[in-house]
């Protein structure tokens, strides 16, 4: 009887043992998933005339997304940002503007001042978005993906003024988080252009 016992207990215990194994791995897989890089195609926004834009089509181009602002020391941008549009547009490179009034209110215009504003003073051809916020409570969730690690399995980020530069590569990733005063015609961001 005490070796039957005995056989009851161990036979439990390898089964409580196995158990404990298959639910640790059941664990770790579940997390390993969540921690998987999102990419920027998944979302879909709305351009400056009110039509819908979907990321999914930028599959195999490299993509620079930039917040902008009409009415900031950095505004002149538009134009380097417009000459290497231009230059490399061709190459399977896009830019992608998304005006936001989040910097001392220096971008308070309608969609369509926006746009008035962008094509008269720079002649701006790159896609731009509708106006939306890019920190702070009502951040949009295509800049929660940008500056969350945990989203974009890059690193964590703040935007911290206009013209902050995000670099996503030909799989949607997030690559390089580039500063508002480094300009879009930098050594460093042609190289990871033409690279």
């Amino acid at each position: 009887m005490k070796k039957s016992f005995i056989a009851i207990v161990l036979t439990a215990l390898l089964f409580s043992c196995q158990n404990k194994a298959q639910n640790k791995a059941l664990s770790v897989a579940s997390n390993t998933k969540i921690m998987e890089k999102e990419n920027i195609y998944q979302f879909k926004v709305t351009d400056l005339n009110g039509e819908e834009f979907d990321f999914s089509t930028l599959k195999g181009k490299k993509i620079m997304v930039v917040n902008t602002a009409s009415e900031c020391g950095l505004t002149p941008q538009y134009k380097d940002l417009e000459a290497i549009y231009e230059k490399y547009k061709a190459n399977n490179f896009v830019i992608i503007g998304f005006p936001a009034n989040n910097f001392g209110s220096q971008e308070p215009g309608t969609d369509k001042e926006i746009a008035t504003f962008c094509e008269q003073n720079y002649g701006v051809t790159f896609p731009i978005m509708s106006k939306i916020s890019v920190k702070g409570s009502d951040m949009h969730k295509l800049y929660q993906f940008l500056t969350q690690k945990s989203k974009n399995g890059l690193e964590d980020s703040e935007v911290q003024w206009n013209f902050q530069k995000y670099l996503i590569n030909e799989k949607g990733e997030l690559e390089k988080v580039i500063s508002p005063r480094t300009l879009p015609t930098d050594a460093s961001v042609i190289k990871w252009i033409e690279g």
